[in-house]
């Protein structure tokens, strides 16, 4: 056969399993927003119980299709989606006014989400396609990986992201005047740390397409080697003063982007080095090249 012909076909075999893979994973993340509002509205117990137990089961929901189709990223757009369906359900589903100051946070939020969501679908190839760190798991745990797949992929993450959005949910609650203008400052900051996020996502799948170095070591990159970790630890921790400027200081509300900036400190970033350090010359990249800040290491 002429290679032009096989590349066509692999082209067009890519195309309809990214096609198919979106459909049903559509069909799941609506089917679990809709069993998740409905469990909500069920439970008996006051609101941040009942959301909380509402996210846990839909999160189960979510572990068993991950089963079924014997794959754990089934999870992954739970992280994006999850903050957006529940501010969204107690935007619309509050009796409080909608004032600017829960505007500018659904706003910041949403933006977030999309753009999030969106970086995970765009380097989405198909049903079969699993986060590396999840393949690693299953080979490093055996037969203990069924339950660091409950736990360590799907309910801990579900926990964090629940506890980052809940001082947004208390601020769609709030019915009394904002605390500060300063509000607005935060609302920029979490802005920037999308746009940080977007920019440094951007570089790094240019820098996938046409491989020359081992390391990517330009823009963001160039002195920062995680600076969309940092984006993402930054729009938490600005969600979170957020909701200070607007009810006060509340410590419970700096619990979630705590719970983040843990996660991916001690997690994420250390995973990643890792399978980065097989790679020759990692230890002068590390020395040279700061975890989050994108600053210039100076000897």
């Amino acid at each position: 056969m002429h290679m032009g012909a096989k590349v066509k076909r692999k082209g067009i075999s890519v195309f309809l399993s990214r096609g198919a893979g979106f459909c049903i994973f559509s069909l799941i993340y609506l089917l679990a927003a809709a069993f998740g509002v409905l469990i909500y509205q069920a439970l008996p117990y006051d609101m941040l119980t009942s959301l909380l137990v509402a996210d846990a089961i839909t999160t189960a929901l979510v572990f068993i299709f991950s089963l079924l189709l014997s794959n754990a990223s089934v999870y992954d757009p739970y992280w994006s989606v999850q903050p957006i369906v529940i501010l969204l359900g107690f935007a619309l589903g509050t009796r409080v006014e909608l004032t600017a100051d829960k505007l500018l946070l659904l706003i910041a939020v949403l933006i977030w989400g999309v753009r999030l969501t969106a970086n995970w679908a765009y380097t989405f190839y198909g049903i079969e396609h699993e986060d590396w760190r999840y393949r690693m798991l299953r080979e490093k745990c055996g037969r203990a990986y069924p339950i660091i797949n409950f736990i360590g992929i799907h309910m801990v993450p579900t926990l964090v992201v629940f506890f980052v959005t809940l001082p947004a949910v208390y601020v769609i609650e709030n019915d009394e005047a904002p605390k500060s203008a300063l509000y607005v400052l935060f609302f920029v900051l979490a802005v920037a740390s999308v746009l940080l996020q977007g920019i440094a996502d951007v570089q790094m799948h240019r820098y996938r397409k046409n491989r020359q170095t081992p390391f990517i070591r330009v823009g963001l990159w160039r002195y920062s080697r995680h600076p969309n970790y940092l984006g993402e630890i930054l729009m938490w921790w600005s969600v979170a003063f957020y909701s200070v400027a607007v009810l006060g200081f509340e410590w419970h509300s700096l619990i979630g982007a705590a719970m983040n900036t843990l996660l991916f400190l001690f997690v994420s970033i250390p995973m990643a080095d890792k399978r980065q350090a097989r790679k020759p010359g990692f230890d002068e990249y590390k020395r040279e090249t700061r975890i989050l800040l994108p600053i210039k290491r100076f000897k």
